[in-house]
């Protein structure tokens, strides 16, 4: 991918996220990106799919992201517990970001789909060593469990209500809880230190 296409990435997504929708006007795409027009219809071939190619960007990046920061991490606890927080830290850090995740989470399949996977599997590793206690076919909800309440926990932020050290404690602790952990050391593993997750590519060519 060029330059100028992270750069015409970068403002469809922060457009996306100010302003809702799904299509974005090349005069106002141009503005925010700060190229002219031909620049964009040059470097994107599907100016009516940039919603899409942001969908798909984002969905990608917060995997692999997610995947490799947490790859050294063994308790399924731990692991679920940095995966909650590290998104949220990183609504603080690139509030488009969180924008962005906050409004289309919740209605687009992909940006959800990561925790139907490796979220899902540490729950079912950490049921299998008896870490967690829950039931078998309450995985799929659990994970969704998670997934809704880190989306929602990203509004707090956003709007100022919480620091994400506090949102991500919060919402870590409690989810720690329900699946069976006890309170104090549920909090002990919320409370952890994390380094940020790396930013994603777009931001770095804007």
């Amino acid at each position: 991918m060029t330059g100028a296409e992270h750069r015409i990435l970068h403002a469809a997504m922060r457009l996306f996220a100010d302003r809702g929708g799904t299509q974005v006007a090349v005069s106002d795409l141009a503005k925010e990106a700060g190229i002219a027009r031909g620049t964009i219809y040059n470097n994107i071939s599907d100016v009516c799919g940039l919603y899409d190619a942001v969908c798909n960007m984002m969905a990608d990046e917060m995997a692999e992201n997610l995947t490799a920061s947490v790859a050294d991490v063994y308790d399924p606890a731990q692991k679920l517990s940095d995966i909650v927080r590290l998104c949220l830290r990183r609504v603080h850090e690139e509030p488009h970001w969180g924008r962005f995740i906050a409004r289309y989470a919740m209605g687009e399949p992909r940006l959800g789909s990561y925790w139907r996977y490796a979220p899902a599997e540490e729950l079912r590793k950490g049921l299998a060593s008896g870490r967690f206690e829950f039931a078998p076919e309450q995985v799929a909800s659990i994970t969704a469990t998670f997934g809704g309440a880190t989306f929602g926990a990203m509004t707090l932020i956003l709007n100022g209500n919480r620091t994400w050290r506090q949102a991500g404690t919060d919402t870590a602790e409690l989810l720690l809880r329900s699946v069976g952990l006890p309170r104090d050391e549920a909090r002990i593993l919320a409370s952890t230190e994390i380094s940020p997750l790396p930013r994603i590519e777009i931001f770095k060519a804007a």
